[in-house]
Parts: structure tokens; C-alpha cells; sequence
């Protein structure tokens, strides 16, 4: 029988546990995580932190699912070495447990600036840190976060949804420089700011002051901003070593092929660990689809499924920020005259959508604010498919003679819903025709709405139609 064990418990590890578990019943597997907690959905910590959801809210799978599915999981255990000449992994306690099949799921780690006091401030990565910055919370006056992108917008509009006066510091001119230009990080910078969270960008700091408990921050030009709680949020970095260790090929991540090999045929990495072509992917719906194509490979139960990457979409999930950034959304409109860009802005709405199209095609958007054109433009994004020539029906779906997509009525089967699980209209169509009435039936059957939850609403409005069309009561 063959042994598989999986290093890393988070959202990539234990969806590849459950993908092999679906697929093969008797595989041995065991699973190794150095956290103590259940495997969590790592997106919803802001909710966590700000209080609108309970640790056991975003859970990904019960304690009683290892035993009733024969996965042996040992959680608290830190893998420290990778013995490959006897096929055995050995954690820090000693215990050596072999494999036949090994999967690193180690994820990432946060970034920690090289200043002096550093050590006082907390990281916002796992939900140790999510507990340990909510009791500071309590206790404090007023809190800074250092880092203006994904994971430190989430934590500042976590800290002031506790009603925390927050300022927010970011060494680039504007926030989530990476997936916004500079027009939509400023829209973005003040609907932050009209939810309690103060803004300064262009700013680095040199210094976390305090002795044991912190005070605040120094920046590079002298100022201090004063804060009792210090939160970091300066970006993460793959975690490498124990592969490094092992003599396997590591770049910016651990280096895989199309199968999610390393170049030990018996050892596969997924998730925010892992290299493919080049990229390291730092979102779910990719490391999502990395176990799917690693369970069926290895269970044999499609031996030809290969990893061909994937057309990210990053959304912020932060309590009244609405954000979706998808494909190439910096463009030097000046000199690329091959690109069409269709933008608008109403900065008092706090809106700005901007689509980026090349070849009739979409190739990047930003869309801020409350939106219906989210998942029409996701699936064109997502399908590459032509678009319709009227452009400004695509930004404002409720126009006379817009395409609406993402209505239930005209959007196709092959529809994609929930993109974090690769789930279809058809396949919601397909449970309801089955008996799920609700959303939570979905979300049991297909995993929809389980990944960022933005879909929710969509999956619950398909639902309600269907129920409608049949005079079924929902």
C-alpha cells in the first residue's frame, strides 16, 4: 500500500489530503503540521481579527474528519529533515515517519524588516498571530500596521472594525502597488480612510520603539507615530529550507514541473511553496488546483493531469472593501498602443474600474467598489474568450442592452462561480436538481463559497432563481 505523507497542514495541504481522500479510500496518508490548529481558512482571518467570526467559523474540516477518513494527522509536529535515501521525513521530537510518496505543502512565512525593535511588533500570518493581536487589542490605545498590501489592509480594517484608531504606513507611493495603479490605490486609500483607518504612504520605517511592549514607530525622516500595538505586515516568502536542506532545486520557491515534481520523482510541492515556470503563486485558487492535479496523479486516478498555471485573481477580503485585480493591470498607455484601456472613477462612491483588453480579449481589470460587472468580468477574464463590442456595458451591466453574464438566466452552464474551486453554474445546478436548497448544501457537495466567500451571493442568487423557475420553495 502505498504511504503518503503530506508536510504542512494549511489550505494547501489538507485540500490535497481531502482531493486523495475522495479518490482513493485506502491510501495510507498522513499528515504533518506544526501548527496546533485544525487546518483554517487562512483568507478569513480579518474576520477573525475584527471579530465578525469565530475561529471555528473558518475551519476547513472538523477533528473528527481524520478519524472517520483514516488520515492520520499530527498536528504541533514540525518536520525538520527530509531523509530521502531512507524515503522518511523526521520532525523535531525525533519521530521519523516513512514515506512512499512525499507532498511539501509548507507554505510561507512572514517578512520581518531588519530594524531595530522589531521583535516587539507581531506578525498578521496565522491565526496564533490573529489571537495574539486581538488580546493586544484589548489592551491598547491605538495601533500602526507596517505594510500597505493584501494581508496588511485586511489587518488594519480588522483592528478598526474593533474601533482601534489604526494607522496604516506603506513604503510605496500607493497601496497593493503590485495589483492596482496608482489612481485605484488612491480610491482604495480613501475608502480606508472613511472606515477609520489613517493612510500614509511614501513612508519607511527605520525603528519599532518600545522596551517589552511597544510605543510606536519611528520613520526613516525622524517622525514617530505613536501606537501601542505594531503589526507587520511587510509581505511573505516561501518556505524553502527543509527542501533546500534536502538537496532538492529551490529558487524563489521549491522548483516543480508540470506534474508538481521536484526532481526526486517521489516528492511533489503545492501551494505558496512551490515554482512552477517560474511563478510562485501566493493566492488559494492556485494551490487548490495544484492538489487536485497531484491527487488524481497519484492516486492513479488521472495519470495524465498535468498543472499548466493559473490566471490569478486577487480579491481583498476586508468587512465593506469590495476589491477584484485580475491579469496585467499596468499598462504604459503611451507607448503600447496595441492595448485598449476602458476606465472610470467616482472617487466620492469610491468606485474605479479600469479593463485592460488587447486582441478583442481581456486581458487585466481592476474593479473597486460595488460592482455587478465582478463575475461577468471574472469568467471573460478567466475563459479568454472575445469580448462584446459595447465596452461601456461591460463596466455598467444595468445599461439598456448590456450583456449581463452573471445573470442566472443568460449565464451558460460552463459558467464559472466559485473561481477559488473551480465550481460551475452547471455543477450548482446539478445539487439543486439533487436536493440542495441552500447554500451551505453547495458548499458541502462543491466546496463553493469555502475558498474567499466572495461567490456567495452568487451562489445563493442561482439558487433562489432555480427554486423561482421550478416554484420550488427555497
Amino acid at each position: 500500500m502505498t504511504r503518503l505523507v503530506v508536510v504542512g497542514n494549511g489550505m494547501a495541504g489538507a485540500r490535497l489530503v481531502s482531493e486523495v481522500r475522495a479518490r482513493d479510500s485506502r491510501m495510507d496518508v498522513t499528515v504533518l503540521g506544526a501548527e496546533t490548529w485544525q487546518p483554517y481558512n487562512r483568507v478569513l482571518l480579518s474576520n477573525v481579527l475584527a471579530g465578525t467570526s469565530a475561529p471555528e467559523q473558518v475551519r476547513l474540516l472538523d477533528p473528527v474528519w481524520y478519524t472517520d477518513h483514516r488520515v492520520t494527522a499530527l498536528l504541533g509536529t514540525e518536520v525538520t529533515a527530509i531523509d530521502r535515501d531512507t524515503q522518511a521525513v523526521v520532525a523535531a521530537n525525533g519521530l521519523r515517519v516513512p514515506y512512499d510518496v512525499l507532498v511539501l505543502a509548507t507554505g510561507s512565512e512572514p517578512v520581518v524588516p531588519p530594524i531595530p525593535g522589531a521583535e516587539h511588533a507581531v506578525s498578521f500570518r496565522t491565526m496564533d498571530d490573529c489571537h495574539t493581536i486581538s488580546e493586544a487589542a484589548d489592551a491598547a490605545t491605538g495601533a500602526v500596521v507596517v505594510g500597505g498590501g493584501l494581508l496588511g489592509i485586511e489587518a488594519a480594517r480588522g483592528l478598526a472594525g474593533r474601533g482601534l484608531p489604526v494607522t496604516l504606513l506603506h513604503l510605496a507611493g500607493h497601496l497593493m502597488e503590485r495589483q492596482l495603479d496608482p489612481e485605484a490605490g488612491l480610491v482604495l486609500g480613501e475608502t480606508l480612510t472613511d472606515l477609520g483607518v489613517q493612510i500614509r504612504t511614501g513612508v519607511q520605517v527605520a525603528e519599532v520603539l518600545g522596551a517589552g511592549r511597544p510605543e510606536g514607530v519611528r520613520l526613516a525622516d525622524g517622525e514617530v507615530v505613536p501606537g501601542d500595538l505594531v503589526v507587520l505586515a511587510c509581505g511573505v516568502r516561501p518556505v524553502t529550507g527543509l527542501a533546500a536542506d534536502a538537496g532538492l532545486e529551490v529558487g524563489r520557491g521549491i522548483v516543480v514541473d508540470d506534474e508538481l515534481r521536484t526532481d526526486d520523482p517521489s516528492i511533489f510541492a503545492i501551494g505558496e511553496c512551490a515554482q512552477h515556470d517560474g511563478n510562485v503563486y501566493g493566492l488559494v485558487a492556485p494551490a487548490w488546483e495544484q492538489a487536485a492535479v497531484v491527487a488524481d496523479l497519484i492516486t492513479g486516478e488521472d495519470k495524465n493531469a498535468r498543472y499548466r498555471g493559473s490566471r490569478v485573481v486577487t480579491r481583498l477580503k476586508a468587512r465593506s472593501v469590495e476589491l477584484a485585480a485580475m491579469g496585467e493591470t499596468h499598462v504604459d498607455e503611451t507607448s503600447d498602443r496595441s492595448t485598449e484601456v476602458v476606465r472610470f472613477s467616482h472617487r466620492a462612491k469610491g468606485t474605479y474600474r479600469k479593463l485592460v483588453i488587447r486582441d478583442g480579449r481581456l486581458i487585466g481589470a481592476i474593479l473597486l467598489g460595488e460592482t455587478p460587472a465582478v463575475g461577468t468580468l471574472t469568467q471573460l477574464f478567466d475563459r479568454g474568450g472575445p469580448l462584446p463590442g459595447d465596452r461601456a456595458g461591460l463596466l455598467f451591466p444595468g445599461l439598456p442592452g448590456a450583456v449581463v453574464a452573471d445573470s442566472p438566466v443568460r449565464m451558460p452552464d460552463a459558467a464559472k462561480i466559485c473561481q477559488c474551486n473551480n465550481v460551475t453554474k452547471g455543477q450548482i445546478r446539478a445539487c439543486w436538481e439533487s436536493g440542495a436548497r441552500d447554500t451551505e448544501a453547495v458548499a458541502a457537495a462543491t466546496r463553493a463559497t469555502t475558498g474567499c466567500g466572495t461567490c456567495r451571493e452568487a451562489v445563493a442568487g442561482i439558487l433562489g432563481w432555480l427554486c423561482e423557475q421550478e416554484g420550488v420553495p427555497a
